[in-house]
């Protein structure tokens, strides 16, 4: 305990030390607003988010005459607008920052991964303006695809004047946060979590709002608190601090579609910090009236939270309001159809892609989205890549979509979302639209062509990305039940967490294989089905007994077992292994789920929806 204190003594003067937490650099100020349009680009960028900023600032350096345009005031999106001032890192196998590239130059000009959201405002406009190529057009009132036969020509601008433009482009980027444009233009897509059976389900949404009032030795406190606490999941890092799940979960929203998360926040200068931990549930974040309402329940919200935190969090004893973001922080929307679409397995399997553009380790974190799911980590994958594929839109020609609406399955995207990943698809993206036009090759083709991804690739490395190839084991592979943990999984059914671990030999309840069963049929439980409490394990019999209900057949619970057995669905080799086991283990209960969606004379099965 002593040395835990004196450790503690420590780094309370060390952080003393440390008050100023930006040195102040000069960046030089932005100016767009008096540079004219011209009427042809080699390539547009639409979206100023940070994977839009890298794939034009990539573009301009690869030699394409090149326009980034925005509706947006300024450049940044979800870091400048939304105020998300710590970045969710992806590490290798080695501790190393995966990707590097334009990344890591914003990695290094805003002094690491969390910072003022002021900035890393200056550290985008800096590296912009290095870039002779590049053209910046902000405040649009509306941007639009311009579109022949499938084939993207350019965007029509609206500016805020009332005067529309076309403006023509060998190659387009949509780098939008909800890939506006690809949805504009015809590309597929899924919404929220409906490609994996819950239709109008989003993450939860989050307003990052600001507080005053910190002094150094406040946030000495703090620090010093989370240092000796023995609540898990605590940490400090740099300029960002994240824990008291515990004490936050106490706190009652007056809204229940409002939920509070454990802290995680951002210390400026001038005694402010910024908080990310207000849950905004059940929100449509395409469409408006829903942001505004949901925005408005958050704002309303806050006072009390934050009267709340000043009475229950240390060094935060004396916080008040100050402000909330421009933007809400949204996680979710939409997923394009591409030529390839990254799936959870894929993540969790630790893939490696032969047209691999991008690394990704981050866990698969699934957010909140309603009180009774209140967010979930599926797995966490040693090192995967991104396929060039997946930024390559189904149905629609000359146009590449980066970020998180790209083509990921929903669940792929609690890893794939997060900004290290989605900056490297834009560096990708726009080295890609300068090597499609030199070649002469759209992308589909260029995407087929192993030749052309490997001198994108080179290209790459040789502008300071990291692509190599990579083999690593995947958890649970060799277990026997491993294919239908692999089928549940890809419905968001089964969570190992962290660590990767499955409990596969863990009994399963028949209310979880009910519910998994529903999940992967999509259907409701049929009213046939036995309530059952939730302890109670599952058997052979209570399965067979479910199972009839959910195929409709008018079996009693005792004649169950021996029906299926004549019907040929209890195959020998899953009973043999149930036997040896003693139980229904989860492994097993997957096994068995998997055997109903294979049984001939499924057809309900759901597979998921495109818009």
């Amino acid at each position: 305990m002593l040395k835990r204190i004196c450790l503690a003594s420590v780094l309370l003067i060390v952080y003393c030390l440390l008050r100023p937490l930006w040195s102040g650099t000069d960046y030089p100020v932005a100016s767009y607003a008096d540079v004219p349009l011209l009427d042809h680009y080699d390539l547009i960028v639409a979206g100023a988010e940070p994977e839009g900023i890298a794939a034009a600032i990539s573009g301009a350096r690869n030699g394409l005459k090149t326009l980034l345009v925005d509706v947006r005031p300024e450049v940044g999106g979800l870091m400048t607008r939304g105020w998300l001032s710590n970045i969710d890192m992806n590490y290798g196998p080695n501790k190393e920052i995966l990707n590097k590239g334009i990344f890591l130059e914003f990695y290094e000009g805003v002094g690491g991964d969390a910072f003022d959201p002021a900035v890393a405002s200056q550290v985008f406009n800096s590296l912009i303006a290095k870039e002779k190529n590049l053209q910046v057009f902000l405040n649009a009132a509306d941007i639009q695809p311009l579109a022949v036969n499938n084939t993207l020509t350019g965007l029509s601008i609206l500016t805020q004047k009332g005067e529309a433009r076309e403006i023509k482009a060998q190659r387009v980027i949509d780098a939008t946060r909800d890939a506006d444009i690809a949805a504009a233009a015809g590309v597929p897509y899924s919404l929220g979590f409906s490609d994996c059976g819950r239709p109008g389900e989003y993450m939860a949404t989050t307003l990052v709002f600001r507080l005053k009032g910190v002094s150094s030795l406040d946030w000495m406190k703090l620090v010093l608190n989370l240092k000796l606490s023995k609540e898990p999941n605590n940490g400090v890092k740099n300029q960002s601090a994240w824990g008291f799940s515990q004490i936050m979960k106490r706190y009652q929203p007056t809204d229940n579609r409002l939920m509070v998360r454990g802290l995680n926040i951002c210390r400026l200068k001038d005694d402010w910090v910024l908080v990310n931990a207000l849950l905004i549930l059940g929100m449509d974040p395409l469409d408006y009236n829903s942001r505004k309402e949901g925005r408005i329940l958050a704002e309303k919200e806050i006072p009390l939270l934050t009267k709340y935190i000043s009475k229950n969090i240390p060094g935060l004893l004396s916080v008040v309001p100050d402000a909330t973001a421009p933007e809400l922080y949204i996680r979710q929307s939409r997923n394009i159809y591409g030529l390839y679409r990254l799936s959870i397995n894929d993540v969790l399997e630790n893939k490696d892609f032969k047209d691999r553009i991008a690394m990704g380790s981050y866990p698969v974190d699934i957010q909140a989205t309603s009180q009774s799911f209140r967010g979930d980590v599926i797995g966490k994958p040693k090192l995967y890549s991104v396929p060039f594929r997946c930024l390559v839109p189904k149905e629609v020609n000359n146009l590449l979509v980066v970020g998180r609406s790209a083509s990921f399955d929903s669940l792929a995207s609690g890893s794939t979302r997060v900004i290290p990943v989605g900056m490297a698809t834009g560096q990708a993206a726009g080295a890609a639209a300068a090597l499609s036009i030199e070649k002469g090759l759209p992308f589909n083709e260029m995407s087929g062509d192993l030749n052309v991804i490997h001198e994108l690739q080179k290209r790459l490395n040789a502008q300071g990305m990291k692509l190599c190839s990579f083999s690593y084991e995947i958890p649970c592979e060799n277990h026997w039940a491993y294919p239908g943990l692999r089928f549940v999984r890809k419905w968001g059914m089964a969570s190992g967490g962290y660590t990767n671990n499955y409990r596969l030999d863990e009994a399963m309840s028949v209310m979880s294989f009910i519910n998994t069963l529903s999940r992967v049929t999509g259907t409701r439980i049929p009213a046939g089905v036995m309530i059952y409490p939730a302890s109670e394990k599952l058997t052979l019999a209570n399965a067979s007994q479910v199972i009839c209900c959910f195929k409709n057949l008018n079996v009693a619970k005792p004649e169950a077992l021996q029906y299926l057995k004549l019907a040929g669905f209890w195959e020998p080799d899953l009973l043999k292994h149930i036997q040896n086991e003693g139980k229904i283990s989860k492994g097993a209960g997957y096994m068995i789920i998997l055997r109903y969606a294979d049984w001939p004379g499924q057809t309900s099965m759901n597979q998921g929806g495109q818009n």
